[in-house]
C-alpha cells in the first residue's frame, strides 16, 4: 500500500540518516585516534576511504530520501521533489566532505591543538 503522502519514506529516510551518521562518527573517531596513536607516516587525509565512504554515502543516502519525502508532504509531486532533495543532498555533501578534508589536513599538520576553539 502506498502513502500520499510518504510518511513511510520520511521516516525511513530520517532513520537511515541517523544510524549512518552514527556509524561515520564511529569510524572516523576510531580512524583519528588509530592515527593519533601510532607515528607511522600515514598521512591522515588518506584516511577519507571507503569505509568512510561507505557511511557518509549512507548518511547522503537517507537524507536525499527525508528531503525527497518532506517536500512531498508539501504537496509537491516526486517528479519534482526527488530532483530537489538529491540536488540539495549533493550541494550539502560536497561542502561537508571539502570541510572535513580540511580539517583532517590541518589536525594533521598541527595536531589537536590547531582545532581547539578555546585558544583563539
Amino acid at each position: 500500500m502506498y502513502f500520499n503522502p510518504p510518511y513511510i519514506l520520511f521516516l525511513a529516510g530520517f532513520l537511515a540518516a541517523i544510524t549512518s551518521g552514527a556509524a561515520f562518527s564511529a569510524t572516523l573517531q576510531q580512524s583519528v585516534q588509530t592515527w593519533a596513536d601510532n607515528d607511522d607516516s600515514e598521512k591522515l587525509t588518506s584516511l577519507k576511504g571507503l569505509q568512510l565512504k561507505v557511511p557518509f554515502l549512507g548518511i547522503c543516502s537517507g537524507t536525499s530520501i527525508f528531503l525527497a519525502a518532506g517536500i512531498q508532504i508539501f504537496g509537491l509531486p516526486s517528479t519534482l521533489a526527488y530532483p530537489g532533495g538529491i540536488g540539495l543532498t549533493l550541494f550539502s555533501g560536497l561542502l561537508i566532505w571539502t570541510q572535513l578534508a580540511k580539517n583532517l589536513t590541518i589536525l594533521e599538520q598541527g595536531g589537536s591543538k590547531a582545532l581547539d576553539l578555546d585558544s583563539l
